[in-house]
């Protein structure tokens, strides 16, 4: 329930290109984001239809919150995909995101079956760090980077609350960070602290399925109200943080 009066809520609220004032935000909709599912990838997608119909059931160990699956648990292969992966046209959007900032340095916290990855990875020059802490799901993941000869993604396998910040200390900055994990309040904020430590101003953070509960909705609004972030971008699917003071201060909720 509290899912469908969050996007009636935002259904109401939201706004196009007509109604935007900001340069920055104004080119980024017309640009990137309103044109996002333009980016989808034909191989990709592929990929993801023979997912959604693989009947092969795998044990499922360590799923956080919002998954939709519990954990310790026989799954199929096609429940995961339905249920755990990124929807297409996000992770079109992530693409394009990357194209358009020229991303270099991006993580990925939650590689699932790593379909959003494999999006995420499309610019050869895009150094992709991802987060996966079931060894099942990592191992199905390094199989289709393995599949599309992937070679600038790095898979972290473990529990991300020891992975995470151990990994970072190796990492100069992160231009991207799309947090895709535990969808909890408190590991959320945890996530957006730790990556926090290595962003620049030019930097995006991405949260996913902000409205998905309660908690989400909670962590979404306290991060997007932190000194730290000048704009704030509510596209219901997910929400976009961008940092550089250079640009006007404000919180847009738009249709996507």
């Amino acid at each position: 329930m509290f899912q469908v009066l969050a996007f009636i809520k935002y259904w109401l609220l939201q706004a196009d290109e007509h109604s935007l004032h900001s340069p920055f935000v104004f080119d980024l909709y017309n640009q990137v984001i309103k044109s996002a599912a333009a980016k989808e990838e034909t191989e990709i997608e592929k990929l993801r239809q023979k997912l959604l119909t693989d009947p092969s059931e795998i044990e499922i160990q360590d799923f956080g919150a919002g998954s939709r699956v519990n954990s310790n648990a026989q799954r199929p292969v096609s429940e995961i995909a339905k249920n755990s992966s990124t929807p297409t046209k996000f992770s079109a959007l992530l693409q394009a995101l990357i194209e358009y900032f020229q991303h270099q340095t991006v993580l990925e916290l939650g590689t699932s079956l790593g379909l959003n990855t494999l999006y995420l990875s499309q610019n050869k020059n895009t150094q992709i760090t991802t987060f996966e802490g079931d060894p099942t799901l990592a191992h199905k993941a390094r199989e289709h980077f393995h599949q599309f000869e992937r070679k600038n993604i790095k898979l972290i396998e473990g529990n991300l609350d020891e992975t995470l910040e151990n990994s970072l200390a190796s990492i100069d900055q992160i231009d991207l960070a799309y947090i895709d994990a535990n969808h909890r309040y408190k590991p959320t904020l945890r996530y957006y602290e730790t990556l926090m430590t290595k962003c620049h101003e030019k930097s995006l953070i991405v949260l996913d399925d902000i409205h998905w509960s309660k908690e989400m909705y909670q962590a979404w609004n306290e991060i997007k109200n932190q000194p730290e972030v000048i704009i704030s971008i509510d596209l219901f699917e997910g929400g976009l943080l961008f940092f550089d003071p250079k640009l006007t201060k404000g919180d847009y909720i738009l249709k996507f």
